[in-house]
């Protein structure tokens, strides 16, 4: 995950509509102009709005979803629908989870363990990861497709959301960066705490209509995954000094999965 250029100035400038910019330009494929400025206020924004277009994509997912389901078997249904979820956001978060987990798994340096991350090459440890959370979050919308339409798309728009909610945990203020350069340094710390809550009772609203009859059940399952998050979150930061991009990319996507498993247990 590398961002353009940007400029580590004061913490003045950068306007909303800039964060949006960004926003959608790292989250999603969307054909929008890049933020006319880039620093780390805009930063912060744009990963405080991250999941505000999160739900916009899951929505737009949970719909197609549910038009596979109509006329396809469950499991090739929801296939197809991680697909397009890997291909509208570039694969950058799964790409991400195999980095960091290749990392992880080779338990050498800190320094050795960076530069693991940051290779192109993905180890075995990263495609066991990759074909476990595919698998999960197959098994899971699978699951939802039995449901009635708005709840498959509002399931799956909470899933994504708070896979870029659980960016906006991780880039919280005091959260340093793995390296001065990259993604990471870009937007380690900028995220406020008002921000964040904001940004979590929107998505657990958002889970509410997830599971018919249980409204109580989708923002848990949001809740469940912010407190995943921030003790993976905490270990990472232990472990490599700080998060990087590929870190933020393997928080999103264990994120996702825990919140669609959560939504189809019982």
């Amino acid at each position: 995950m590398t961002p353009p250029s940007w400029t580590d100035g004061p913490a003045t400038g950068g306007s909303w509509l800039d964060g949006l910019r960004l926003a959608l330009t790292t989250f999603t494929v969307a054909p929008v102009a890049g933020p006319r400025r880039l620093d780390r206020v805009v930063a912060g924004r744009a990963m405080a709005l991250g999941p505000m277009v999160g739900a916009l994509l899951g929505a737009l997912l949970g719909g197609l979803l549910a038009a596979f389901a109509a006329g396809l078997p469950a499991l090739v249904a929801a296939t197809l629908t991680v697909g397009l979820a890997a291909l509208l956001s570039r694969g950058l978060h799964l790409d991400g989870l195999a980095d960091t987990v290749d990392a992880l798994g080779s338990y050498r340096s800190r320094e050795r363990a960076l530069e693991i991350m940051k290779s192109p090459e993905v180890g075995p440890f990263g495609v066991v990861a990759l074909i476990l959370v595919l698998l999960l979050q197959v098994g899971a919308l699978a699951q939802l497709t039995a449901r009635p339409l708005p709840a498959v798309a509002v399931g799956v728009a909470a899933a994504v959301a708070g896979g870029r909610l659980a960016i906006a945990e991780a880039c919280r203020r005091g959260v340093p960066a793995a390296r001065p350069g990259g993604m990471g340094a870009l937007v380690a710390g900028t995220v406020h705490p008002v921000a964040l809550v904001l940004a979590t009772l929107l998505v657990a609203a958002l889970a509410v209509p997830a599971v018919p009859g249980r409204p109580w059940q989708g923002p848990a399952a949001v809740l469940a995954s912010l407190l995943v998050v921030a003790a993976l979150r905490v270990h990472l930061v232990r472990r490599f000094g700080g998060v990087t991009g590929d870190v933020l990319g393997f928080l999103s996507e264990t994120a996702t999965t825990v919140i669609a498993i959560g939504l189809i247990l019982f």
